[in-house]
Order: structure tokens, then C-alpha cells, then sequence
């Protein structure tokens, strides 16, 4: 079963652009994790402050090896954001 994951990201006002950058070198990290088969941040071209991360993981455990992963690194740009994330969660068969 294939998971993905869509990631709403809201910057501070006139931060997005800052925030994408400083979020490239961990995306490019994780691209590198197994069982990842997407992980891309993108930027909207109508509100440049709203962000979005696409994540496609192979199978449940790659995603909890990617959590764990997770909560043993330094977070990055979290001065940046406007508030939390907020995260979806879609699965294939």
C-alpha cells in the first residue's frame, strides 16, 4: 500500500520564498530515505506564503522510519511558519 501525504505549510507574511529555500536541503535529505518515492516542496504561484509538501511513501513502514527519523533532527524554519502544518493523508492499494 502506497501512502501519500500532502503538507500545508502557511509562512510569516512576505517569508515563503525564505522558507522553500531554507526546507531544499532537507527535502533533498529525505529524497535519499528508503521507501521514498516523493518529497517535494512546493510553492503556490497565487499566494507565494502557501506552501505545499508532496510526500509518497512505498509502504507504512518507510513513513514510520521517516517519523522516527523526524523527531531526532533539528527542525527547520519553524521561525518562519505562520502556525502548524496541516497534513493529509491519502492511501493506494
Amino acid at each position: 500500500m502506497t501512502i501519500r501525504l500532502m503538507v500545508s505549510i502557511a509562512a510569516l507574511p512576505g517569508k515563503g520564498g525564505e522558507l522553500a529555500k531554507l526546507r531544499a536541503p532537507r527535502a533533498a535529505e529525505v529524497r535519499l530515505e528508503p521507501g521514498c518515492e516523493q518529497f517535494e516542496l512546493f510553492q503556490s504561484t497565487e499566494n507565494p506564503d502557501q506552501l505545499v509538501l508532496l510526500e509518497k511513501w512505498t509502504d507504512e513502514a518507510s513513513l514510520a522510519a521517516h517519523s522516527k527519523r523526524n523527531q531526532e533532527r533539528p527542525q527547520v524554519g519553524t521561525e518562519l511558519r505562520a502556525g502548524a502544518s496541516v497534513m493529509e493523508r491519502y492511501v493506494t492499494e
